[in-house]
């Protein structure tokens, strides 16, 4: 009679919770905020997503790891996700564009993973109770202090207060040229950027930065504790604010009178996602909450209230932009249709806007792309004027 393996991996929530599976990827312990993301691909884009640090994230759809991981499809140089719940073990890669498998990028990159786990379970918990602190351990012995491992994930102190974006920011600044990637060529340069922009980097996903060049603009990246005269002192026909980790409210810290400054001081144009959308609501006079269990998945619908259409969107975010804290001359663009909460806006009188979803990620896939084409018109607009 066979026996069932002992488990390698457990892990444990705040409220004493224990689920228990097979560990993959790096070995040892990691504490961080659960969330689940319902994105049926895009695993090892949402793991190098710097807008999930302090996150370890539940995959609702079970086939994770199937297509192995390459280099083209990273989001960051590195994982920033502390590490990922699935339903079933990764299985031998499956693609052309595969490099290697889940489980040994893992490994490498120090990110712990756990298998075998009821996920369902998992996200009706998350939903009812709200976002848990957690502890995973990963132990090849199958040897765990639960009691040590709870009081762990009860220590975490949560992303309230917490301001990420300084870790996961660029060093210094640089230059991006790269655009989308296209068949056959992948991912050619921009050779005739008709706009200089300057990026925020708040944990800027590297597709972002290629929208905006596709859209024809030359980018260089600012870290996220630069100031108005950095900014300025680059002579930039826009501005673009970046997402990013943590509690805006944190961030906003040095991020809002930047922002500010650069309004008061300029007319320039200027489009935020994400992190940098809550950064702009700030700086405009808003305020932003903290959501019970987030928006994360590539199936979110958003009304486009200027035009009625619908697009379908790429989401991760544990924060909102509390839309009845708008001020006078800031006008709600965009909602959500699963919860009516805040998802866009803009200045009535300044090509002022931004949107809390992903355009970049492209789950429509097209349906969001205009984004970044109505900041380069409003550059254009800004130029012939």
């Amino acid at each position: 009679m066979s026996q069932t393996p002992r488990p390698t991996a457990c892990l444990a929530l705040a409220d004493g919770t224990l689920f228990y599976g097979r560990g993959f990827g790096a070995t040892g312990q990691a504490e961080a905020e659960l969330c689940f993301n319902t994105a049926m691909t895009g695993y090892q884009e949402i793991m190098t997503d710097p807008s999930y640090a302090g996150q370890i994230v539940t995959f609702t759809f079970p086939h994770i790891g199937n297509v192995g991981v390459n280099p083209d499809d990273d989001e960051t140089g590195d994982p920033v996700a502390a590490g990922m719940v699935v339903k079933w073990d990764p299985t031998e890669p499956s693609n052309w564009r595969a490099a290697e498998p889940l489980s040994d990028w893992l490994a490498k990159r120090g990110r712990i993973a756990i298998g075998g786990v009821d996920t369902r379970r998992l996200t009706r918990a998350i939903r009812q109770q709200g976002a848990p602190h957690v502890a995973l351990e990963h132990n090849p012995d199958g040897q765990f202090d639960v009691e040590a491992l709870v009081a762990r994930a009860r220590a975490f102190s949560g992303l309230e207060g917490l301001d990420l974006a300084r870790d996961v920011t660029c060093a210094q600044s640089y230059r991006w040229n790269e655009m989308r990637w296209a068949w056959p060529q992948g991912y050619a340069p921009q050779t005739d950027p008709k706009f200089k922009v300057v990026a925020v980097d708040y944990g800027a996903k590297r597709n972002i930065l290629r929208c905006l060049a596709s859209a024809g603009c030359d980018v260089t990246v600012l870290p996220a504790t630069a100031t108005a005269e950095d900014v300025l002192a680059l002579n930039p026909d826009g501005v673009f604010l970046s997402n990013g980790p943590g509690d805006p409210a944190a961030t906003g810290a040095y991020a809002v009178p930047m922002i500010r400054e650069v309004l008061d001081r300029t007319d320039l144009p200027m489009f935020g996602i994400c992190l940098g959308h809550q950064m702009l609501a700030l700086a405009l006079g808003a305020k932003t909450i903290k959501m019970n269990h987030g928006h994360h998945g590539a199936n979110h619908p958003v009304k486009d209230l200027d035009t009625g259409k619908v697009e379908i969107t790429s989401m991760n975010h544990g924060f909102a932009v509390d839309s009845q804290t708008l001020p006078q001359g800031v006008m709600e663009t965009h909602v959500s249709l699963f919860d009516g909460s805040n998802c866009g806006l803009r200045m009535s009188d300044r090509p002022v806007f931004s949107v809390q979803y992903h355009p970049e990620a492209s789950p429509g896939p097209q349906d969001s792309f205009y984004l970044f084409e109505r900041f380069a018109a409003s550059m254009g607009a800004r130029q012939n004027a």
